[in-house]
């Protein structure tokens, strides 16, 4: 049976993959790995205090539990990290090195998402190729374009099954998302349904891609169950889901909370979302093992009403 560690088990992608993972290979099999030491969510055991950047502490865990599987999903994001790129550089550098290490050592096989921020101004906007000029200039966008060529290093150099995505900004229902620039798009439910004016740090036009949590799981799964014999890239493939502006996801949550009101005041952010794509091609992805997401925009903004409206005990009307 699979032993899987999820390091990060109690930020946005982490929370919800830490279930899912649980029930495939059993609650008992599934480590859920959290930073810092004291945290606001409930993480059921089996659960382990986890520092990417002590590797002595990382090697410790995948030992006690013999793992089989590291999901690092530990990260500093986009906007926090233009605030903190000394931090951004340890923890999502020298820690993808440090997990990379102990798999080498254990041959445990990987998960390591990357971003869409590996992408720069100098990157076609449109239907963003898996293949083009990656020139970022965030430290988050460096640092995980630098994650993808050295996870791709210990593909070819040691044969270690090393898995990832280059996601676009993800949204959750259950998580709040962590810094990064694409945070709006969870903020502005909360506010909507709060009855409350909500001020977007980004312009009503731009445009970036996203995805729904679900899809953002179902990736990850579908990818580390992928034949082996028929990838190619292994590390950072695209996949794409839907994009919008801000003024169309008001426009839609619009139309089942009318009296919502946004205004708009860009800030540093804006800056960053200029410098990414504003549609993703996927089709290596689609390709070497069969992506294609489930969610559309439209679906996705009901869904998200619905379950932050209960989660929040309050009444809307969705039909």
């Amino acid at each position: 049976m699979t032993r899987a560690l999820v390091i990060g088990a109690n930020g946005q992608i982490g929370f919800e993959l830490v279930p899912v993972l649980r029930k495939l290979y059993g609650s008992e099999n599934v480590i859920a790995g959290y930073y810092p030491e004291k945290i606001d969510i409930k993480l059921e055991a089996p659960r382990e205090y986890i520092d990417v950047l002590n590797v002595d502490l990382v090697e410790s865990v995948v030992k006690k539990y013999d793992v089989d599987e590291i999901y690092n999903l530990a990260a500093i994001l986009s906007a926090t990290g233009e605030k903190n790129p000394q931090l951004a550089f340890k923890t999502n550098l020298l820690g993808v090195f440090n997990v990379l290490e102990v798999a080498r050592k254990y041959g445990t096989r990987v998960f390591w998402p990357s971003s869409i921020a590996v992408f720069g101004p100098t990157t076609p906007k449109y239907s963003t190729p898996q293949h083009t000029i990656i020139e970022p200039t965030t430290m988050y966008g460096i640092t995980k374009y630098a994650g993808e060529l050295l996870s791709r290093y210990y593909v070819n150099k040691y044969d270690l099954d090393v898995r990832g995505v280059r996601w676009p900004g993800i949204i959750s229902s259950e998580a709040l998302p962590g810094g990064g620039t694409t945070d709006y798009a969870v903020e502005i439910f909360y506010y909507a349904i709060e009855g409350k004016k909500y001020t977007c740090y980004l312009h009503e036009d731009t445009m970036l891609p996203m995805m729904y949590m679900p899809d953002a799981i179902k990736s990850i799964i579908q990818l580390m169950n992928a034949d082996k014999s028929k990838l190619e890239t292994f590390v950072g493939y695209n996949v794409s889901a839907f994009s919008f502006t801000p003024k169309q996801l008001e426009k839609e949550i619009k139309k089942y909370i009318p009296e919502f009101q946004v205004e708009y005041k860009p800030d540093y952010r804006q800056q960053i979302a200029d410098s990414w794509p504003r549609t993703i091609d996927d089709c290596v992805a689609r390709k070497e093992w069969g992506w294609s997401p489930e969610w559309v925009f439209e679906s996705m903004v009901k869904d998200m009403l619905m379950k932050i409206s209960k989660k929040l005990g309050k009444s809307i009307n969705i039909k």
